[in-house]
């Protein structure tokens, strides 16, 4: 089974790139990279990715990374990071609290023991709770100030 994050590192590669001007395209790039997937997953990882479809100087439109996007973290899902004492609640959009706490997985960050998702809200749990406030404002600034 092909791993999520290495197609979404070669998607990242193709973007970085700007050739791809269709959803299709990129599905036969990757396929030539090894990672056979379809238009949804790709349309799926996209977002998730921050992509977004820019006008090159000859007037088509191709694909690239918003060049704020940090590493490929979907920041434009979080709407808010807050936390009290011993944990860190992460609010996303509607249906994008597993994409997100997948993502804070993903980062195998030290202070973080473990993340639960719900719908729209990730629970972060720090190793100790002397980390709370902290992680809290790198989790903030990773979103961007959410």
């Amino acid at each position: 089974m092909e791993s999520s994050k290495a197609r979404r590192a070669a998607l990242r590669k193709l973007l970085a790139a700007g050739h791809a001007s269709t959803q299709t395209e990129l599905c036969r790039l990757l396929a030539e990279r090894g990672h056979t997937t379809t238009q949804s997953t790709i349309s799926r990882d996209l977002k998730l990715l921050g992509a977004h479809r820019i006008p090159r100087d000859d007037g088509e439109s191709v694909y690239q990374l918003r060049p704020h996007a940090p590493a490929g973290f979907p920041s434009d899902m979080v709407v808010a990071v807050d936390h009290n004492e011993v944990a860190i609640i992460v609010r996303t959009r509607i249906g994008r609290a597993q994409a997100v706490g997948h993502e804070l997985d993903a980062l195998q960050l030290p202070a973080v023991l473990g993340t639960i998702a719900g719908d729209d809200t990730v629970l972060v749990i720090p190793r100790s709770v002397a980390q709370t406030v902290e992680l809290a404002r790198r989790l903030r600034e990773l979103v961007g100030g959410a």
